[in-house]
């Protein structure tokens, strides 16, 4: 074998590897959809109000070290109950009608995260 096959040989796998990585990031970037995070802490949602798109998931993260919470929305067109949510999870809440939600906590009354849903 000459130093050219040879050197054509060592190439491919790392051609390989290079595109494989590549179609992962993009299919990442432009397939996933939108995620918004919205932190529990100190009884409070951070941030307290957020607009996204209809069918967009936020995912609200219990970042308090000591303390359950409880979200929820009760409406007409939507509704949710997360359960309790110990401290570092992570619950998912997909908005798929527009409006505009009240996010409560059912643990700690002054807790509110208004959604609006276009």
């Amino acid at each position: 074998m000459g130093f050219g096959t040879a050197l054509r040989r060592a190439r491919r796998p790392l051609t390989v590897a290079a595109a494989a990585v590549t179609l992962t990031v993009l299919g990442t970037l432009v397939g996933a959809a939108p995620q918004y995070s919205i932190s529990q802490k100190g009884r409070e949602f951070h941030p307290g109000e957020i607009t996204i798109k209809r069918g967009d998931t936020i995912q609200i993260v219990n970042d308090d070290a000591d303390l359950l919470h409880h979200a929820y929305v009760d409406s007409d067109k939507f509704s949710f109950d997360s359960g309790d949510q110990k401290p570092g999870s992570i619950t998912p809440v997909a908005f798929t009608v527009p409006g505009d939600f009240d996010v409560l906590c059912a643990i700690h009354p002054k807790m509110r995260l208004v959604v609006h849903v276009q």
